[in-house]
Order: C-alpha cells, then sequence, then structure tokens
C-alpha cells in the first residue's frame, strides 16, 4: 500500500480530468450506494419497482432541473443499487465565492484549506453534492438505513455519438440488469 498522498493531504489523488473545470459540459454520471445495497427497490420480471427511498431519489433527479436554473437530467435510471442520469451543465446557481468569503467572515472556520478546496470544485461536484445530501436527510428523517459511497462516477460526454450511446445503455439498463457490472 502506497503512503504517498495527493498534495500531500488526501490519502488518493482526484479522479477528475485536471483540464476541465466541471461549469459546463454534458457528463455521464453514476452514484453507488454504500457497499452496493439494494437500497432503491428491486428489478423483477424486468421492470424497477422502487422503494420508498427510491421513489424519493427519483423525485429528488426531476427537482434538479427546478431548483438548479441552466442544468438539464434528459435521461435517468434509478437502479436497486446505484444510478445513472445524463447532466447537462449550462450555467449552475451556485454560491458564488463573494458569498463564501461572507459567511466565513460570519463564523469561524476551523480549516480554510477546505473552503479554498470548496471553491475551486466544479458546479457539477456542488451540484451531486447537494443531490446526495437531500436523499441522506429524507433517509435520516425516515429513520431508513441508507448509505452513498463516498464518490461518484463521471464521464464527460464529448459528442453527439457518446450522447446517443450512454442514452441507450441508460434506458436499457433495467432490462439488462443481470448483465450489469453493480448486479450481485
Amino acid at each position: 500500500m502506497s503512503t504517498e498522498k495527493f498534495q500531500n493531504r488526501f490519502r488518493t489523488a482526484s479522479v477528475r480530468a485536471a483540464w476541465h473545470d466541471y461549469n459546463q459540459g454534458s457528463y455521464f454520471i453514476t452514484i453507488c450506494t454504500q457497499n452496493r445495497e439494494h437500497y432503491f427497490g428491486l428489478i423483477s420480471e424486468g421492470k424497477m419497482s422502487l422503494s420508498g427511498i427510491g421513489l424519493h431519489t427519483e423525485d429528488c433527479i426531476r427537482n434538479i432541473e427546478t431548483l438548479h436554473k441552466g442544468v438539464y437530467v434528459p435521461t435517468f435510471q434509478v437502479m436497486p443499487n446505484h444510478i445513472h442520469m445524463i447532466i447537462i451543465v449550462d450555467r449552475v446557481t451556485v454560491p458564488t465565492p463573494i458569498n463564501f468569503v461572507v459567511e466565513r467572515q460570519q463564523r469561524q472556520v476551523k480549516d480554510e484549506y477546505m473552503q479554498h478546496v470548496a471553491l475551486r470544485c466544479g458546479d457539477l461536484s456542488h451540484l451531486i453534492s447537494r443531490f446526495k445530501r437531500a436523499v441522506t436527510w429524507f433517509a435520516n428523517k425516515n429513520h431508513i438505513p441508507f448509505a452513498w459511497q463516498s464518490r461518484f462516477h463521471d464521464h464527460i460526454i464529448r459528442n453527439q455519438m457518446e450522447m446517443n450511446r450512454i442514452t441507450k445503455y441508460i434506458q436499457n439498463n433495467v432490462v439488462n440488469w443481470c448483465n450489469d457490472r453493480f448486479f450481485d
């Protein structure tokens, strides 16, 4: 096991593309539950039956466009232990660095370096973080055992051919569940 730390602080290097700021673009997103637990429901006879938290997760995805101006989710699929979605970020309305500076002056911040990192995160990461937090809040409020995997996977969609291929994959994900790498 390597003892090297990314930027002498973190246990692993960032998996995000260093050449991209994640403030605009089209992305294929996969978010898994912790230990790939089947929290969101089950698939039977080629149909996804959502649990209570699965229904709430679907509602949260549908509300992304309403809550975030300039963000579009043209297709998504909630699976038993993960979700897939395409997110198109035109312009996300997130707190600006000025808001963070004002907030920092109003309260004591123990780790200013982490504030600096937060300011540099792309809008996509902030959006996914808010989405995951909303689902977790619902689970906690309703005493539903639930946890996310700590990270999420993104793929920058570079052209229409990729967009079409990924859309088809998402739309057929339930039918192809037994062949899915997240199936267990």
